[in-house]
């Protein structure tokens, strides 16, 4: 169809850089702005643009967010004076283990070193995202919004010499309409892909490459977040709150954060592990029951939800991470999979991963080369602060495949008591087998998980709660939610596992309806897509593939 379209309409227009950027979160503005920093400092100059599919930067960004300030310290070593979003430090950190009506507290002397957040600050990863992009711009980096990166091209010789943008103005049945612009070309001498967890083109990278080899299956969490805007009498700024227990089984892994951000606003998120095996669980339900809880419920009472969102979240840790460099390319941030699950952050480790690129990147230009691979990257990464940081909490999720129980007592050990012996690394290594798909297993082994209704004042459905997430698609566009074979719909997913489509996404994309003949058939709402990925990750036979909608739609997080 591509081919088809060019031939009709003519080639595409080509645009030239030294480095082409795909995504403007945290990994990717930190990626470009370290490239200008490092050329200014030679007296050089250097071409970079990024693309990002959102409306704006920002707008598609969905994090907790406690950030740590370690890599933001050095991208900016003046981040205050510069006027950084980070205004709201921690003040104090709890950790409970909730049953269904109780709670207890992990005194705070028991706390391991990765639930502690001294030093660190609450935000909106959005505002940072958005402080970054400004940043970015003032040194003469190119951003080019609404435009999603679809397709990546190659050289003659195998490797990546940049990516095309999507078509605008295809209907849904595929041809062109009187809207139609063929999208456009952007070569470079290296790419560098930041799209965030479950990147469609990353995917297609690891794939192609092989980067994976050798590596533990990645391993995703789903993360929910509303934000509150709550009474005074309810706020205590920067005090964070993180639980495990109730209302997820013992076998199941995930947990939950309260925080305080400044302007009695209040950020309440869950996260439940795609590993788990019941199809019956829906994480968006088990949110909303969470909240009910007399720990919880607290926070919130007489304040008012003012917005929600839903991510996938790279969670396999450093055994899980694949090979970062490929000719002509890299992997970074989330794309790849810094995320430090056990602390729940990887802002931090997004921004320090880009700079890590970058100046690899910078050195290569110098040299006058042009898509080999970028070695010195990930030689870097060995010697740095975020390899140690990610070694010491390598086991941390795979401890939870055990069980709670032997996972706090296991996390306890090499995050608490090994430190304070002077180990920084637990001499011991687990590793995972299957991917989260596998480890789902048909719905008869389970008893169906009857939810209650919602309240609409602490409790929501799925549909009230995407209004609020600002989420809009243009309707004439071919679904960016594809099934490879439709008849493992019904034969596999219904018949085996009850449909799991319906429970595992947030956003009421996927839906079983009765047709006139009576036969079950799946629709699917594409317009509610959040963009979180977790279709395509979770989907027990991996026929759901998500690739990217026209530039500019999806979510349009304010706050977040």
């Amino acid at each position: 169809m591509q081919h088809n379209l060019i031939a009709q309409y003519g080639s595409r227009e080509s645009m030239d850089y030294d480095v082409v950027i795909v995504g403007a979160g945290p990994a990717g503005l930190a990626t470009a702005i370290r490239l200008k920093q490092l050329a200014a400092a030679a007296g050089s100059e250097i071409s970079v643009v990024v693309l990002e599919k959102g409306s704006e930067p920002g707008a598609h960004i969905l994090s907790g967010a406690i950030m740590d300030p370690i890599a933001l310290n050095e991208l900016f070593p003046d981040w205050q004076a510069l006027g950084a979003p980070l205004r709201q430090p921690v003040t104090e950190d709890e950790f409970l283990f909730l049953s269904e009506t109780g709670a207890k507290a992990t005194p705070h002397a028991l706390l391991p070193d990765c639930f502690k957040n001294h030093g660190n600050y609450i935000v909106s990863l959005g505002e940072v995202v958005r402080w970054l992009a400004g940043q970015a711009e003032e040194l003469g980096v190119e951003i080019f919004p609404g435009f999603a990166a679809a397709e990546v091209l190659y050289a003659e010789d195998g490797s990546v010499r940049g990516v095309a943008t999507g078509n605008m103005g295809i209907g849904k049945d595929g041809e062109p309409t009187e809207n139609f612009q063929l999208g456009m070309e952007l070569c470079a001498k290296y790419t560098i892909f930041a799209e965030g967890s479950r990147g469609h083109l990353g995917k297609q990278l690891i794939e192609r490459f092989r980067l994976d080899e050798g590596k533990d299956p990645q391993s995703y969490g789903l993360g929910l977040k509303e934000l509150w805007e709550v009474p005074a009498a309810n706020h205590k700024p920067g005090l964070v709150v993180h639980t495990a227990g109730w209302p997820l089984d013992a076998s199941t892994y995930g947990g939950s954060f309260i925080y305080h951000a400044a302007d009695n606003k209040i950020a309440i998120g869950f996260v439940v592990g795609l590993d788990y095996q019941n199809p019956w669980l829906s994480p968006f339900e088990e949110f909303q029951r969470f909240k009910t809880h007399p720990a919880v419920r607290k926070h919130l009472e007489g304040g008012k939800r003012i917005s929600y969102g839903a991510r996938a979240i790279t969670a396999g840790g450093l055994l899980s991470l694949p090979k970062t460099v490929f000719p002509g390319g890299a992997l970074v941030g989330c794309d790849a999979g810094y995320l430090n699950a056990s602390r729940i952050k990887g802002s931090h480790a997004a921004i320090k991963s880009g700079m890590l690129c970058a100046e690899s990147a910078f050195e290569a230009l110098g040299a006058g080369r042009s898509g080999d691979v970028l070695s010195a990257y990930p030689e870097a990464f060995e010697k740095s602060w975020l390899h140690e940081e990610l070694l010491q909490a390598k086991n941390f999720k795979q401890w939870f495949k055990k069980g709670r129980g032997t996972a706090t007592l296991m996390t306890g050990i090499e995050q608490w008591l090994l430190p304070r012996l002077g180990v920084k690394k637990a001499p011991w290594t687990l590793n995972r087998k299957l991917p989260d798909h596998l480890n789902l297993r048909p719905a008869s082994a389970f008893p169906r998980i009857d939810y209650p209704k919602p309240d609409g004042v602490l409790t929501f459905d799925r549909l009230s709660s995407v209004f609020i997430s600002n989420t809009n698609h243009e309707e004439n566009q071919p679904p960016h939610l594809q099934l490879r074979d439709r008849s493992k719909v019904v034969d596999v997913n219904l018949t085996v596992f009850e449909g799991p489509e319906a429970r595992f996404c947030p956003a009421g994309v996927y839906e079983y309806v009765a047709g006139p003949a009576g036969q079950t058939h799946l629709q699917i709402n594409a317009q509610n897509c959040l963009h979180c990925k977790t279709c395509d990750i979770k989907d027990p036979t991996q026929n759901i593939t998500w690739v990217s909608p026209e530039g500019g739609g999806g979510p349009n997080y304010a706050g977040m």
